[in-house]
């Protein structure tokens, strides 16, 4: 039996995995530290329980159930918080969770709910680990035969008839992520939506076209309902993913052998049309960079560093950043520094290096520098006009 802790904080894990191992010597324990190294464990073992806590960076605890819950619906799920909040508890309980459990984690408790859930997996395997197996491996045959008909590839002598005897007609939908980083969390987020917002308007599957491209196959119940799909999944992935991205679909199609035109279409179009920028989650992703700068101007503010605090691609967070504040990034911070810098040069015990150093400038010259280009005159010589009493009127 193999087992997933999810947790951010590191004591939390190890603690939980030396009870397991203690207890459950046969079992294997897997460790992640958020949602993104969860989803990579679970895309790459069999994980029978996920222990996961609720808030975490990036995603919550529940946020990984619910996305998870339709590539893998065999895990059982215990939920640990260090709330009480009954509104989380009745969350989990939604979503299938098998227990809600409060910190610190009492040892006897834990020992007792994973020995129940060993037996339960134990009579669930007896019956069907055999037809899962069958069952998985034909999915992924699918979805990696459609894969190679949507990029125009070779399938070999496969019967591509028999393949989609089960979808005469079916529109694609195309998901595109713009990012410079590893998206296998976004992947995993944009393959199980789509999946089970497929599985509630008809029938179809999801295949992963490339590293930041997915494309969904759906024979609709009802055509008139693709509109309602499309607006619940543009939805849930302003909700959930982190980063900008596109969605294209094409009109009915009637047959297989036109996907690879169809999605070389989607594609080419992908390249002249804007990504979709989330206002909600924008906004507050600049709201929090902002607190986060005015607190730590003295540090180091690298874009980079900030964009990956809000958990944003650095090239989006820089144009999100300028559309909420109307300032480049660059000039915003330089702009906060030298006002703090204006305030510590009325004390005159400070020398320059010292106030370099507190704004976040090693360098007392480029220090220097930049405060002249935005005031017109030297750190010297406004502290000088300040002390003379013309500081004021002048700057």
């Amino acid at each position: 039996m193999n087992l997933l802790i999810v947790d951010d904080e590191h004591v939390i894990r190890e603690g939980i995995r030396r009870t397991l191992r203690n207890h459950f010597p046969h079992c294997s324990t897997f460790l992640a530290a958020n949602p993104e190294e969860a989803t990579a464990l679970l895309r790459n073992h069999y994980i029978h329980i996920v222990l996961t806590d609720i808030l975490m960076p990036g995603m919550t605890g529940l946020e990984l159930m619910k996305v998870s819950r339709k590539r893998h619906p065999h895990i059982k799920w215990i939920v640990i918080s260090a709330y009480s909040e009954f509104a989380y508890a009745q969350e989990a309980v939604r979503l299938g969770a098998k227990d809600y459990l409060l910190k610190p984690i009492g040892k006897e408790a834990l020992i007792e709910r994973i020995g129940r859930l060993k037996e339960e997996i134990a009579r669930e395997t007896e019956l069907a680990e055999d037809a899962e197996w069958w069952k998985s491996g034909r999915k992924y045959l699918r979805e990696a035969i459609f894969q190679r008909v949507a990029l125009g590839l070779d399938t070999g002598r496969f019967d591509l008839g028999r393949f989609m005897e089960n979808h005469p007609f079916f529109h694609l939908i195309l998901v595109k992520m713009e990012s410079d980083r590893n998206v296998q969390l976004e992947n995993f987020i944009v393959e199980n939506v789509l999946s089970e917002l497929i599985d509630r308007y008809g029938r179809g599957f999801v295949t992963l076209l490339d590293n930041k491209s997915l494309l969904g196959l759906i024979t609709l119940e009802e055509e008139s309902r693709l509109g309602g799909l499309l607006n619940e999944l543009r939805a849930h992935l302003k909700q959930y993913l982190r980063l900008p991205f596109q969605m294209m679909h094409s009109e009915r199609v009637d047959h297989f052998t036109k996907v690879a035109e169809k999605v070389r279409r989607m594609r080419q179009f992908s390249t002249i049309q804007g990504y979709e920028h989330y206002a909600e989650g924008g906004e507050r992703a600049v709201e929090v960079a902002l607190h986060y700068i005015r607190s730590h101007y003295q540090e180091d503010l690298s874009l980079e560093k900030v964009a990956s605090i809000v958990y944003l691609n650095p090239v989006y967070f820089s144009q999100l950043f300028k559309q909420k504040t109307g300032q480049n990034y660059k000039e915003y911070v330089i702009q906060l520094r030298m006002e703090q810098a204006r305030q510590l040069l009325l004390n005159p015990r400070l020398r320059l290096a010292d106030i370099a150093e507190r704004i976040g400038y090693q360098d007392v010259r480029y220090f220097a520098t930049l405060f002249r280009k935005k005031y017109g005159a030297s750190p010297s010589e406004y502290r000088q006009a300040c002390i003379s009493g013309n500081g004021k009127g002048i700057f």
